[in-house]
């Protein structure tokens, strides 16, 4: 099963900031039971991620609400967006790069910052140099800021002109396992998406099951956030599976969304403020699929 964090995140990025972004804690430790997490471990975690800055805490009479943060909103927009993200410009041909000199020397820092530029899906070309075709310059921009790096790194934007770009791309990707773990998640979610389909038109399905089906499929699908780079068409191999995995997580996302909202709605209701707002079960996909780009900066 998922770590608590993990599902903590996921359940807070498609439901909770939908609903006035807070959480009695009582509720999310009942929501959490359904993945067999107990009452203290989900107390911990709630402490930790409060301490990490990723979520805030407030007391009304004998009772702890749990809201994200800005840093907590954050984190979960770049990661929605990269999720549901299926629209992206023609690619013209540059590529950025980043170049870390030899005087940043501070070994935890710099480790921070590789870490983050990989998160975001630039490869590593040498020890000191990573590349991306996607045109991240407002991030760059940020990244810059949040490290401190003036001075430290230089940032170009060119064309490629050693040869076949499909070279480049395997010496600072391994794109045939992505590829194959695409293949993996289709070949397992394909199977259980006819199968639920079938339970769902005959009402065999309860909004429990909905929704911790939801919630794994989407925490599944988050891990190619940390592998798959996310190039333009015009890159990728020509038996790319990205694409068909990517429908198949947003059909069966939407599949299971109004049995996962019922019972969301169930344990939400009976101790939180609620202003019965109409919430659609594609507001996530909605939102990120609609021109909203992490590549337009």
């Amino acid at each position: 099963m998922a770590k608590t964090q993990s599902l903590i995140f996921t359940i807070y990025d498609d439901y909770i900031r939908h609903y006035n972004n807070r959480i009695w804690v009582g509720s999310l430790i009942r929501i959490l039971e359904e993945f067999t997490h107990n009452p203290q471990s989900v107390r911990m975690c709630l402490s930790r991620m409060t301490k990490q800055g990723w979520l805030s805490s407030n007391k009304e009479g004998k009772k702890s609400f749990y809201s994200l943060t800005e840093a907590g909103e954050n984190r979960l927009n770049t990661a929605a967006k990269r999720i549901f993200n299926m629209r992206k410009e023609k690619w013209d041909g540059h590529w950025l790069m980043v170049v870390l000199q030899n005087r940043f020397d501070d070994t935890k820092h710099k480790q921070a910052f590789m870490r983050e530029l990989e998160w975001h899906g630039f490869g590593q070309l040498s020890a000191n140099v990573y590349v991306t075709p996607n045109p991240l310059h407002g991030i760059m921009d940020r990244l810059v800021i949040k490290y401190d790096l003036q001075g430290r790194i230089d940032i170009f934007s060119s064309k490629y002109t050693g040869g076949g770009e499909a070279d480049l791309i395997r010496r600072c990707w391994n794109i045939d396992e992505i590829n194959n773990k695409y293949d993996r998640f289709f070949e397992k979610y394909s199977r259980d998406y006819v199968l639920d389909k079938q339970l769902i038109a005959e009402d065999r399905l309860s909004p429990s099951e909905c929704f911790v089906k939801r919630v794994m499929l989407t925490h599944e699908y988050k891990k190619f956030l940390f592998i798959d780079p996310g190039f333009p068409d015009e890159l990728l191999p020509e038996k790319w599976l990205g694409h068909h995995a990517n429908q198949l997580f947003t059909d069966y996302y939407q599949l299971l969304g109004e049995g996962a909202i019922r019972f969301f709605e169930e344990v939400f209701k009976a101790d939180n403020a609620y202003d019965a707002k109409e919430m659609r079960i594609d507001v996530p996909l909605d939102s990120y699929l609609n021109g909203r780009s992490e590549y337009k900066e």
